[in-house]
């Protein structure tokens, strides 16, 4: 297995738990380690338990993993909690003036700093976590100047004074862990490269930069309003109109009105969010305007568990709107696919002229993960597809027919206002000219007609898609199905299990439509058994592909908790399942060495 190292923070909301963990990701980001960071929190201002880990490594870190080598408890609750699953080597570092702790388990040291005394009795309610990181990173063997750069940049918006007192209580930590602590046996090796660190909502964002995006607007839904507050906050520089809206049904609208007037238009929102706007997908469909939507899942059904994650929203996506219509639906696989993938559903959306559905969720919109600097390419290629933009050599409005139908069904798309082209967009059913046809008398050969132009784009748009392809040994023991952000962990979990003489391999989804049964059904045709993941109670996934191809497989791993697969849940259900005491596996969420 890989060298990592994994630190948790605990505490109550409001104590600044947050804190302690941006000063560890940026330590090891920038001293060359990759990292991976999920954050347990409650949707609650103050109060209830929150736990971060911050997991970092030499090679790629794929999930937050299993274990926990370095506990920093902020209050009793945290450690009480958490003090009893850490294994040998790890320790536990704490304010020894306020913590007690119970006995540890064999081989876990206890660390307690007298903070009153290393903080000369700070009136700073937080000093604990400046302490406690000086501390684990003495314990790591990572220089103090690392330290001290870090807590001048997190800290400089307050001031001088505030950095000067934080950098001189580090200092007294950092010195007294030094010489009270045992250093940790296996310390990360720190390299020259130098990583960024993003969320999936600042990876989504950036994308749409990236993508031409010119205007996006949204109405604030956990766990999707990080895209909102980086567009925010990078709108001028970026050249993007950002707007707050009143709600999602006015996003959609606004949306698909800013991309019918010729501009890349994008907007996010959650299950409850995403609701609303499907009246508004109809539109994009039927006057043929592409919008892309981003639905960041969050443990449902109604408001649910809104600071959790879920793959729930999946049959919402698939059957959005009424009727039938062209659409794609993309499901990013990790955070640095969270960007890339947002200026390729664009292209589709605006090539085949039909809304685009990005479906991510919690894990990875709110988690974080290291990045290579060189893998955010902003230079990606745009296709606006048949878009009309100049008058050119038209011949005159009358000849001009948006709906036109074609073999491909995608139609010249003309910008409104371009001379020389008239045209009527509207939600009823039209003609080529967009003239309605059910006004007086349905023409039904003309609907009908219309409809299979609409249609055709599907074939058009399976072409365009890459189909999914087999990762790990062809003829392995079993083939884990996942889809959207379950791959670390399932990649993780595969890692394991040849350890343990059990062969795996994987077939992650990242188009949801097109499917691409027929490719999906070749590679799991050659497979000896089947098990697919996934984060949900009802296996909407397994359903969806049996729907599509008849495929069914011989197990199920279901996880609905609110909380993510950790690689330890899959390696036992797997192991279970082969030993054949069950077909389903739905793992509780622990922390296990």
């Amino acid at each position: 297995m890989k060298h990592t190292f994994a630190v948790s923070i605990g505490g109550a909301a409001g104590q600044g738990v947050a804190t302690p963990g941006n000063i560890f990701a940026r330590i090891f980001a920038r001293r060359g380690l990759h990292l991976n960071a999920y954050n347990a929190y409650q949707s609650i201002i103050r109060g209830g338990h929150t736990f971060l880990t911050i997991r970092a490594g030499v090679e790629r870190v794929s999930s937050f993993g299993d274990r926990i080598d370095l506990l920093i408890p902020l209050n009793q609750d945290t450690a009480d909690r958490h003090l009893g699953l850490l294994g040998p080597g790890a320790a536990m570092v704490y304010n020894g003036d306020l913590i007690r702790p119970a006995a540890p388990p064999e081989g876990v040291r206890l660390c307690p700093l007298p903070v009153a005394e290393l903080s000369n009795k700070s009136r700073n309610k937080v000093e604990q976590n400046t302490l406690a990181v000086a501390a684990g990173l003495s314990m790591l063997g990572v220089g103090f100047q690392a330290l001290a750069d870090v807590l001048s940049q997190q800290f400089r918006k307050k001031g001088e004074a505030v950095v000067s007192e934080n950098i001189a209580m580090a200092r007294a930590a950092y010195d007294y862990a030094t010489s009270h602590f045992e250093p940790f046996a296996r310390p990360l090796p720190m390299t020259d490269r130098r990583y960024a660190v993003l969320t999936g909502n600042m990876a989504l964002a950036m994308g749409g930069a990236a993508a031409g995006v010119k205007f996006y607007c949204a109405y604030p839904m956990s766990p999707s309003t990080g895209v909102l507050h980086w567009m925010a906050a990078h709108a001028r520089k970026a050249g993007i109109m950002v707007r707050q809206v009143e709600d999602e049904i006015g996003v959609v609208n606004m949306a698909i009105g800013a991309a019918h007037a010729g501009v890349r238009a994008m907007c996010a929102t959650s299950g409850g969010g995403f609701a609303l706007m499907t009246e508004g997908l109809g539109m994009s469909a039927m006057i043929e305007t592409p919008v892309v939507v981003i639905d960041v899942q969050r443990a449902g059904p109604s408001t649910g568990v809104p600071t959790k994650t879920e793959q729930g929203d999946l049959w919402q996506m698939l059957g959005a709107g009424h009727g039938d219509y062209p659409r794609i639906i993309a499901t990013p696989t990790d955070i640095l696919d969270c960007f890339k993938i947002i200026p390729e559903i664009h292209n589709l959306a605006d090539r085949f002229q039909c809304p685009g559905i990005v479906l991510t969720d919690l894990l990875l919109s709110e988690g974080h993960m290291s990045v290579d600097p060189a893998d955010l390419d902003f230079n990606v290629e745009i296709d606006r597809g048949e878009l009309i933009t100049s008058n050119g050599n038209h011949n005159g409005a009358r000849e001009y027919k948006r709906y036109l139908i074609t073999e491909s069904g995608v139609s010249p798309r003309a910008i409104p206002g371009v001379p020389g082209y008239t045209h009527t967009a509207a939600t009823d059913e039209h003609a080529e000219d967009g003239v309605l046809i059910s006004d007086e008398f349905t023409d039904t050969a003309r609907r009908r007609a219309m409809m299979e132009k609409r249609q055709r784009k599907i074939a058009g748009i399976e072409a365009s898609v890459q189909p999914p392809e087999l990762m790990g040994p062809p003829g392995a023991d079993v083939t884990l199905i996942g889809w959207g952000s379950t791959k670390g962990v399932i990649e993780e979990a595969r890692e394991i299990l040849a350890g343990e003489g059990i062969s795996a391999n994987q077939l992650q989804i990242r188009w949801m439509v097109p499917l691409h049964g027929g490719r999906i059904l070749e590679i799991l045709g050659n497979s000896r058994r089947t098990i697919i993941v996934e984060n949900n109670y009802s296996g909407q996934f397994a359903r969806y592909l049996r729907s599509e191809t008849s495929f069914v497989p011989d197990g199920y791993i279901r996880k609905y908790d609110g909380e993510p697969f950790m690689p330890h849940h899959i390696v036992e259900a797997v192991k279970e399942q082969l030993a054949g005491r069950t077909r389903l596996s739905v793992p509780a969420h622990e922390i296990r060495v």
